[in-house]
């Protein structure tokens, strides 16, 4: 972490009238002063401000990033990021836990190194469990905090969708207030499936196409609790569009605008975080209007391979996964080779 240095007192009252003034007037975009005295982006307006803190967390020397593809905080505060591991890093780990500071903890789960994608947090009873996708081994894979697998499920050839089991190919997992569990086949055949918290197979529904009911790329999933029932929202990605279900799989609607390629969501309170793969973060109210868009980079084309170096300040390149902490701050982690994650902590 970055020391605290000296300011010249008239050049901090400078920057401080600045940046009060900005915050009061709402402007979308200002320049913050950090404790290294260097300018760190400030995002957003009103209550939903935020500093941006880009390339979070100190990691070890043994363990560099490939894509971040997925983020998640427990009880404790703790932040788990999850990514494919990239070729000049010494531990295969794909799983990176951090304290609240940054500090790193430990890592574990080389057994996802390159198809870490989609992780899923729950609680049952007083414990809690991760839902892991991995899209190389075409694996579903409950597991303890600390990576012990509790059950793993591929290919579920009773839906009579596969013609053999890599066709299968998991993206994300949501759960319903019961326990039961969905599944996104999100780079495979576009259904989502349903199983008991045992790992028991119940059902699937959806498959490709744009009618109601069907997907293109069912990137990510959430039980939507926001209304007087929980549905289960989809980030139908491929198709530019979050669609919402029954807990039964039956289409309810469409949310189509201020989209570009929804990746996931998650929520605090009323209101709704995507991570938009397309270069910006959208945060909705509770009726799905939009907010704000945070750190519009424009297009990840050209960008999302290179070194870090060629990252702007402030913008986004390609937003995969994103959380609400306890605090409101928010976690993004995006689909870029040598991977990034990004605070944005909240200061409105």
């Amino acid at each position: 972490m970055n020391e605290e240095t000296h300011i010249p007192r008239r050049s901090f009252l400078k920057t401080s009238a600045t940046f009060s003034a900005a915050l009061l007037t709402g402007a979308p975009n200002i320049l913050a002063q950090d404790k290294s005295g260097l300018k760190t982006p400030v995002l957003g307006e009103g209550e939903h401000t935020y500093e941006c803190i880009h390339d979070w967390g100190t990691l070890p020397a043994s363990i560099a990033y490939g894509n971040t593809h997925g983020v998640a905080e427990d009880s404790q505060g703790r932040i788990y990021i999850k990514h494919t591991v990239h070729a000049t890093s010494n531990s295969a780990d794909a799983v990176v836990v951090f304290d609240a500071d940054g500090k790193f903890i430990r890592s574990w789960g080389a057994e996802f190194k390159g198809g870490a994608h989609g992780m899923h947090l729950v609680k049952e009873g007083g414990d809690e469990f991760f839902y892991l996708c991995d899209t190389v081994r075409h694996m579903l894979v409950k597991t303890t905090l600390d990576g012990q697998v509790v059950w793993e499920r591929g290919c579920p050839e009773e839906t009579g969708g596969y013609k053999k089991p890599d066709e299968y190919v998991p993206t994300n997992v949501a759960t319903a207030p019961d326990g039961t569990v969905f599944v996104s086949d999100g780079y495979g055949r576009n259904y989502i499936h349903i199983y008991k918290s045992d790992g028991t197979y119940l059902n699937s529904f959806g498959g490709s196409g744009t009618k109601p009911g069907h997907t293109k790329c069912p990137h990510g999933l959430m039980v939507e609790t926001r209304g007087s029932e929980p549905l289960l929202v989809v980030a139908d990605r491929g198709n530019s569009r979050l669609q919402y279900f029954t807990l039964q799989g039956e289409h309810v609607k469409f949310v189509t605008e201020e989209l570009r390629a929804p990746c996931h969501f998650h929520t605090c309170g009323t209101d709704l975080l995507i991570p938009d793969l397309k270069s910006r973060v959208t945060i909705f109210n509770g009726e799905n209007k939009l907010i704000t868009h945070l750190g519009d980079g424009g297009s990840y084309e050209g960008v999302r391979d290179k070194d870090r170096s060629a990252f702007t300040p402030g913008k986004f390149v390609a937003p995969h996964g994103a959380i609400f902490d306890h605090s409101g701050n928010i976690f993004v982690v995006e689909w870029v080779e040598v991977g990034r994650v990004t605070k944005l902590r909240r200061v409105g």
